[in-house]
C-alpha cells in the first residue's frame, strides 16, 4: 500500500474546467488494507427511476450541489451521506483525471482516499442497496474482465466490464474507466477485455 500511495501522490490529474454545459459529479475511490492486500469500496445503487445509474455498481458519490465549494467537498459529502464514512485531508491520496460520461452528459471527478485500519461500519442510506469491499487483486484478475451485455434505458448494449459474481451486476461505464485509469496510474495497467464474454 505504501508504494501505491507514493505513486498516486505524484500523479498530476487532468482536470476539465470547461464542461461545455455538461453537469458535474464527484466520486470517491476509497482504499483500505484488507486481509489479502488493499481493497476498494464499491456500492450498488438502489433502484430508482430518476437515477440514470440505478442498480449499477460504482463508487460512492453524486452530482455536485451549488453549496459544494469544490468537487472534493462534494465527494466527501456524498460519501458521508451514502455510506457513513467521514473522510478528511488525512485520508486523501490523489485526484485521478476527470472523465466525461459517454452516455450521460456529465463530467466526473474522482478522488482517491485511504483509510488506515478497519473503518467504522458502513451505514447505507436510501440511495445505496449494497456496500462492500473488493480486493484490488480481484479487479486485476483478467478472467473477471469481459465484454458483457447490459440493459441501458430499455436497450441491450455490449460493454467492457468486470464480472464480480455473487449475483452482482457487471461493473462497467465510468466506474470501469476510473478503475482502469487508477491501475494505469499506479503502474499495473489492466488487461483489455476479450472480444467475446467468457462463458
Amino acid at each position: 500500500m505504501k508504494s501505491i500511495s507514493t505513486t498516486l501522490r505524484q500523479h498530476q490529474p487532468l482536470t476539465l474546467g470547461d464542461t461545455h454545459g455538461k453537469g458535474r459529479a464527484a466520486v470517491a475511490l476509497i482504499l483500505r488494507k484488507g486481509l489479502n492486500g488493499p481493497e476498494v469500496l464499491l456500492i450498488q445503487r438502489a433502484s430508482h427511476p430518476q437515477d440514470p445509474w440505478s442498480g449499477n455498481l460504482g463508487f460512492p458519490g453524486g452530482r455536485i450541489d451549488p453549496e459544494d465549494e469544490t468537487a472534493y467537498a462534494a465527494a466527501v459529502r456524498e460519501v458521508a451521506e451514502e455510506v457513513g464514512l467521514v473522510l478528511n485531508e488525512d485520508n486523501f491520496l490523489a485526484q485521478l483525471d476527470d472523465h466525461y460520461g459517454v452516455r450521460i452528459p456529465v463530467c466526473v471527478s474522482c478522488f482517491v482516499f485511504y483509510i488506515a485500519g478497519m473503518p467504522q461500519d458502513l451505514v447505507k442510506n436510501y440511495e445505496v442497496s449494497k456496500a462492500f469491499w473488493v480486493p484490488l487483486n480481484t479487479l486485476q484478475n483478467p478472467q473477471k474482465h469481459q465484454l458483457a451485455t447490459v440493459s441501458w434505458h430499455g436497450k441491450s448494449i455490449d460493454v467492457p466490464g468486470i464480472d464480480l459474481g455473487e449475483q452482482l451486476p457487471v461493473l462497467w461505464g465510468l466506474t470501469y474507466r476510473f478503475i482502469r485509469h487508477f491501475f494505469a496510474v499506479i503502474g499495473t495497467p489492466l488487461s483489455d477485455c476479450p472480444e467475446k464474454p467468457i462463458l
